[in-house]
């Protein structure tokens, strides 16, 4: 198996060591290469193509939004997993609707981080629908009715049952639940998020979960009230 390829940006050598140190003792990462700030992270995605970086949000010089942003409009993005003190964060926000794809508090169990590094490289974004709740619910209050037009205008491209999964994603869901409670087979919600990601431009899930939580579409009735109900 080819070992996933990562690299590490913080301006903190400390964190950096610790990192590479927790990294280092998993046989299918390899870690390609480190960096003190975004400037210099994009010239490493240039020289090492990675597939992950695990990205510190606060640095000096060009800090780990903009780089985010940066990396991932490229054509051959790596995948982004961004590092943070903080879960409900605006800055978070703003890095995952560039295409992030999930973010990992600082003082996470090192076992989780190589978990997320492996997920995110297999293209499964590292949101629990918990935390997904807490940074939507956050960005909602910022500017909600002119991002809530916005993303109307953009979930409207989207038929029926694309509409359907688009909201269980939003709402958490992994792809086996969505099919449980659509009835349909994995493959097939599989293919409705593809054309989700395709219709929106979205990189992610992450992404279309928060157009989701914009659009207003979580707090209308699904299915007559399937599920828990109220």
């Amino acid at each position: 198996m080819t070992a996933i390829r990562l690299l590490l940006v913080d301006d903190d050598p400390l964190v950096r060591a610790g990192l590479s140190l927790m990294m280092g003792g998993a046989d299918d990462i390899e870690i390609v290469g480190e960096a003190a700030d975004g400037a210099e992270a994009e010239a490493l995605v240039d020289r090492t193509r990675p597939d992950v970086v695990l990205m510190d949000i606060r640095m000096p010089s060009v800090d780990g939004l903009t780089a985010t942003e940066r990396l991932r409009a490229r054509k051959d993005a790596p995948q982004v997993v961004v590092l943070t003190t903080f879960h409900a964060d605006e800055q978070v926000l703003r890095a995952l609707r560039a295409g992030a794809a999930g973010f990992v508090l600082k003082d996470t169990p090192p076992a989780e981080i190589v978990d997320a590094v492996r997920r995110v490289a297999t293209g499964d974004p590292v949101l629990s629908p918990t935390v997904t709740r807490q940074l939507v619910e956050h960005a909602v209050g910022n500017a909600a009715d002119t991002r809530r037009a916005r993303a109307r205008e953009r979930v409207a491209l989207l038929n029926d049952r694309e509409r359907e999964v688009a909201v269980a994603v939003g709402r958490g869901l992994s792809n086996a639940e969505i099919a449980a409670d659509l009835f349909m087979s994995v493959a097939t919600v599989k293919t409705h998020v593809s054309r989700v990601l395709a219709k929106l431009d979205l990189n992610n899930r992450v992404q279309i979960a928060l157009l989701a939580y914009d659009a207003g579409l979580l707090e209308e009735p699904e299915g007559n009230g399937q599920g828990n109900g109220h």
